[in-house]
């Protein structure tokens, strides 16, 4: 996958002091009480988390082509005839979804390589993309946004592989956590052909926001909870249009910053108050 791509810069400057990983597999924001490991030397992620960005990076282009295999017919691969979707068969909108999520992240992330290493763009396809990100990995690992990358990779992934191969108990986003000062997303969860009563609406941030469907139902779906005013949440890709800035610079500003985030579809999205606060207020 690397052929045609040379990496010429082996790290991006950084200190040597030893920092924690924040990686996805180390969990960025130490959920579950899960200590993080020591990210490696020059580096923002902990072995385990590099070789992990590592595998997600390979398997995207082959999870892109299986999601393709799915935009009509069936819901698994395995399941396709020898003759193909028979017609009126419905689009699979997650498939699409997912294939998009892959195609939006590998480009983000190979524009800035391209931009900030001066190097040629590759071929606008998923295997081209994610070489050029395999070749650069290590400079990428050392970069202010290397977190952000291992974790929408991971959620890319995920998101891939549940439309592939659908867990039993369904997932749907029902709106914002109603717990206050939570930044979850809630999630209600229920197995096919479960009933109202067999549903269950959980924090996807802490586990103890959670509710049997029917509680949910007296509690208005949270309605009566919210106190806060609808925020925007923005993409990099958004910031850098509007704020005029190279989108580098718009992770750089996320990571020093802590700007608070929010991913959803393997995208990941940026409080509009903190990227205000940082880059002032834009009309």
């Amino acid at each position: 996958m690397t052929k045609g791509f040379t990496d010429t810069t082996k790290t991006a400057p950084g200190t040597t002091e030893p920092r924690e990983c924040e990686g996805a597999a180390c969990g960025r924001d130490g959920t579950a009480g899960r200590a993080r490991d020591l990210a490696a030397a020059g580096s923002r992620l902990c072995p385990n988390c590099r070789l992990r960005l590592t595998h997600d990076l390979q398997r995207l282009p082959r999870l892109h082509d299986e999601c393709g295999r799915l935009l009509t017919g069936t819901d698994r691969p395995r399941d396709r005839t020898s003759g193909g979707p028979l017609p009126g068969m419905p689009f699979n909108t997650a498939a699409a979804d997912a294939r998009s999520a892959i195609v939006g992240l590998l480009r983000s992330w190979a524009a800035l390589v391209i931009e900030e290493r001066g190097v040629g763009a590759p071929r606008d396809t998923p295997p081209q993309l994610a070489a050029l990100l395999l070749v650069h990995l290590g400079w990428l690992a050392s970069h202010p946004a290397a977190g952000e990358l291992s974790d929408e990779v991971s959620r890319c992934v995920r998101l891939a592989r549940q439309v592939i191969d659908p867990a039993p108990r369904r997932r749907v986003p029902v709106g914002d956590c109603v717990v206050p000062g939570c930044r979850g997303v809630l999630l209600a969860a229920a197995r096919s052909g479960s009933t109202a009563g067999t549903v269950e609406v959980g924090c996807d941030a802490d586990p103890e926001h959670r509710w049997s469907g029917q509680e949910w139902l007296r509690r208005g779906g949270g309605a009566q909870e919210r106190r806060e005013p609808a925020v925007r949440w923005m993409t990099a890709r958004d910031i850098a249009l509007l704020w005029g800035i190279a989108p580098g610079s718009v992770y750089r500003r996320a990571s020093e910053d802590r700007w608070r985030r929010r991913t959803r579809g393997g995208r990941t999205y940026y409080h509009e108050q903190d990227i205000h606060a940082s880059l002032g207020v834009r009309t």
